[in-house]
């Protein structure tokens, strides 16, 4: 699914940056996860949307750059970055799906957006340790590892789904113990459902992983570069757009 442009305040205010803009601009593929991850990132009404996009984007504008953002299943994209159908993937980490990258090596930028993925329960079980947790939901094609060593064992059994808002609802009526993913988008989804705000929590003393959501490229290890730099130099934007959307909410 190609997705289509979303108008932004952001690409408007970089423009002036245009004119002055050394590198060759080029028109760029860049895979993302056929999910709604909000705030974060993800794909609502056709359009790829988020932190992640208003940062994308005012890269790309700075640069000269042209996007179209392509939204594949998770386990597809590793396969079209392997093998050069996008040019840059979003998000990635080098700790991500190791079996799937088809002895490609991507090329990884420094750390976009901060997130913890975490286990979310119902909030009353909050202070639950491990042995409360004997099914766990995830998206489908992500995998929780933080939890690897009790999923081997079978103590706890894997269910998935695809949409987080199913998840949370079965946490919520006790189909699962708990649901595993980014708690940010975890508690901004529970804050959006009629009935579920303030019901669902994060569980810190259940495992968790705190890292960082970064662009990858195969082909194109210049644009990683490229991107690193502009990054080094847009601090203060990236943080202001990473505060007002919640992208990092849970951090704090």
């Amino acid at each position: 699914m190609v997705l289509g442009p979303m108008k932004s305040g952001i690409v408007a205010a970089a423009l002036v940056c245009l004119a002055g803009s050394p590198t060759l601009a080029r028109d760029l593929v860049i895979g993302v996860e056929a999910i709604d991850y909000s705030p974060v990132y993800g794909v609502r009404d056709g359009h790829f949307q988020g932190a992640a996009r208003e940062i994308l984007d005012a890269f790309a504008v700075a640069k000269g750059h042209r996007l179209t953002f392509q939204a594949l299943p998770v386990k597809r994209l590793y396969a079209e970055l392997g093998r050069g159908g996008i040019d840059l993937k979003f998000p990635d980490s080098p700790d991500w799906a190791p079996a799937l990258r088809q002895g490609r090596s991507p090329v990884f930028s420094k750390p976009v957006i901060n997130y913890i993925d975490g286990t979310i329960v119902r909030a009353e079980v909050s202070a639950m340790g491990v042995e409360g947790i004997h099914s766990l939901g995830t998206i489908a094609g992500f995998t929780p590892f933080a939890w690897g060593e009790r999923l081997k064992s079978g103590a706890v059994e894997l269910k998935e789904n695809s949409s987080f808002e199913q998840l949370l609802r079965q946490v919520q009526t006790r189909r699962i113990d708990g649901a595993y993913g980014n708690v940010a988008v975890a508690l901004n989804t529970a804050d959006s459902i009629p009935g579920m705000a303030g019901g669902l929590a994060f569980a810190p003393n259940l495992p968790h992983v705190v890292d960082s959501y970064r662009l990858s490229s195969v082909g194109a290890p210049e644009l990683v570069a490229e991107f690193d730099d502009w990054l080094g130099k847009n601090g203060k934007l990236v943080a202001e757009i990473i505060a007002r959307t919640g992208a990092e909410k849970g951090m704090h």
